[in-house]
């Protein structure tokens, strides 16, 4: 059993802009950060995982960076920063940063020297073509819609783009990119961060050629990018030369990858990454038509589910270290895709979730606000939308494909990742204690119901729920380290599962319907009458049944 500190800890992922914010301009702060860091050590988590902070113009909300060794001046200056930092030490918290290496923005100065000429020394940063018969290089489609070129009339050449216009793909395949990269990387270890999440890590490295894809129905192709002829050996670059160097934890965004291909990723000798977040159990279901990439995707079966999830616990066993989540920036809310977000089942059912994650194998990633039972705010309007990636899809869906106004707001009500970009709701004062002034985005209307200056002081919240999840990973060895083993694979309310560690057991057993379900009698038979109820979301359990969205976690010996 190899151990690690990493493997231990749980992770809490800020959206910054969305936090809190500290001087009423409406957009959340580093400063706001650091006066919240109370709240987290409350809650017991070990990491903060801070979505991008750097210089940017905001055409992907941070994630199209101008200057990695600066802080975007709306969330403050590298002085708060650096105070921020500071006291996430003294309260034994780390600090992870997202690292957005696949592409910069295009007003970066590697890149604003690279359109100047085809012989500027900046110029192979990036990734440039000719065009092809008078169109772009090849048929690769953004993944926030339409082409992946755009023409730069400049150099009569176009530059790649992966997702946004304003995001050219950085040339990997280049020494000096790789130099530069790892160069930045190493001044902020130097500077006291503990690790790193690396945004699509997995598409550094493009295929030879950059051949045609086949087109979809927008008449764009998948650019076949994901865990390309280099990636890994890139990455092994970046392990001898920065992440060696530092005790860190370093998680890969790794949008399709395969269980094979994550053993290379996260492999147990260290040579690469800690760990990947895969995304196979956030899809649609199989069943589903899906026409129009994630916009038309349902919730896929639970027996599909626990197969999925369960295929990268068993399968990663001793090989690798698996990620846990279900929410994050770019995901609808967990409690309202996988759970229920009505009045009467909104929080049995995000304590069900909890348990359900928690208990797996692997590092636990908690997103801002998850630990209250935020959900999705379904907007009305489209102006209340703010996510590139939705409002382009609304134009491209509704102009080209026949998407109707009202079916494209039902998508985007379901599904758009604004959803998870709401204000953190902290208390039932105006815009839910998030800022004194106009929020950048509207406040989830359930504020004053669903906040955190209700929960912390409530025994029974989801708040309250979640601390204990995070106390027992840390009080439990079993948690972090116990092999898995799934119990009825084939019923379709039921997700039951057992962790084992020499001669200790767990039985998780959670109710994913609202209806009251028996426990089937092979499962019962297993528990021992001296088990221990570890943790529960009911006050009073039924003897051989389940209740609606029931969570038990039942603890013994053999």
């Amino acid at each position: 059993m190899n151990k690690a500190w990493w493997k231990e800890a749980v992770v809490y992922q800020i959206y910054p802009r969305s936090f809190m914010d500290s001087n009423g301009d409406g957009i959340g702060d580093l400063n706001g950060i650091t006066e919240k860091l109370e709240y987290l050590k409350e809650l017991g988590i070990d990491v903060i995982w801070l979505s991008p902070v750097y210089q940017s113009p905001n055409d992907d909300n941070g994630y199209d960076i101008s200057d990695y060794q600066a802080i975007m001046e709306e969330f403050g200056t590298m002085e708060d920063y650096d105070r921020m930092l500071a006291r996430a030490h003294e309260l034994g918290i780390k600090i992870m940063m997202d690292l957005v290496v696949n592409h910069t923005s295009d007003e970066h100065a590697w890149f604003v020297e690279s359109r100047k000429s085809v012989d500027n020394p900046y110029r192979d940063f990036y990734i440039w073509r000719k065009g092809k018969d008078g169109k772009e290089p090849n048929n690769w489609g953004s993944c926030f819609s339409g082409s992946a070129w755009k023409y730069d009339p400049q150099t009569d050449m176009y530059f790649l783009h992966l997702f946004s216009k304003k995001q050219p793909d950085l040339n990997w395949d280049n020494p000096k990119v790789r130099d530069q990269v790892f160069e930045m990387m190493n001044w902020w270890c130097e500077k006291g961060i503990d690790g790193f999440r690396m945004d699509v890590i997995s598409l550094i490295s493009k295929p030879e050629g950059l051949p045609d894809g086949i087109p979809g129905e927008t008449g764009y192709a998948d650019s076949g990018c994901a865990n390309g002829p280099h990636v890994h050996e890139y990455l092994k670059e970046m392990n001898r030369k920065v992440l060696s160097h530092y005790d860190l934890i370093t998680v890969g965004e790794a949008a399709g990858v395969t269980l094979e291909e994550a053993k290379k990723y996260a492999n147990a000798d260290g040579s690469e990454l800690n760990m990947v977040f895969q995304f196979e159990h956030t899809g649609g279901g199989p069943e589903a038509d899906n026409h129009y990439g994630k916009w038309d995707s349902h919730k896929m079966p639970l027996p599909v589910w626990k197969k999925i999830l369960s295929r990268w616990q068993t399968g990663l066993e001793g090989k690798a270290w698996n990620s846990l989540f279900l929410s994050n920036h770019d995901q609808p809310r967990s409690v309202s895709w996988f759970g229920n977000d009505s009045e009467q089942y909104r929080e049995i059912s995000a304590k069900m979730l909890g348990t359900c994650l928690h208990m797996m194998q692997g590092t636990p990633y908690v997103y801002q606000g998850e630990e209250l039972g935020m959900c999705n705010a379904y907007f009305d309007q489209l102006e209340d939308y703010r996510d590139i990636e939705s409002l382009n899809a609304y134009k491209e869906l509704t102009e080209t494909c026949g998407v109707s106004h009202e079916e494209m707001m039902g998508y985007l009500k379901r599904i758009s990742r604004d959803n998870a970009r709401t204000p953190m709701q902290w208390d039932d004062s105006a815009n839910a204690g998030f800022t004194t002034g106009t929020p950048w985005i509207k406040v989830n209307s359930n504020y004053p119901k669903v906040n955190a200056k209700q929960e912390v002081s409530d025994p029974d919240s989801v708040f309250s729920y979640y601390k204990k999840l995070i106390r027992l990973r840390h009080e439990n060895e079993i948690i972090v380290y116990g092999d898995y083993e799934l119990l009825a694979p084939e019923d379709e309310a039921l997700f039951i599962y057992t962790r084992m560690l020499g001669t200790q057991r767990l039985m998780v057993l959670c109710n994913f319907t609202e209806k009251e379900v028996a426990i089937p009698q092979e499962v019962t038979e297993q528990i021992p009458a001296d088990a221990k109820l570890l943790i529960g979301n009911y006050s009073k359990q039924k003897e051989e049944m389940l209740q609606a969205y029931e969570a038990r976690v039942y603890a013994y010996h053999l």
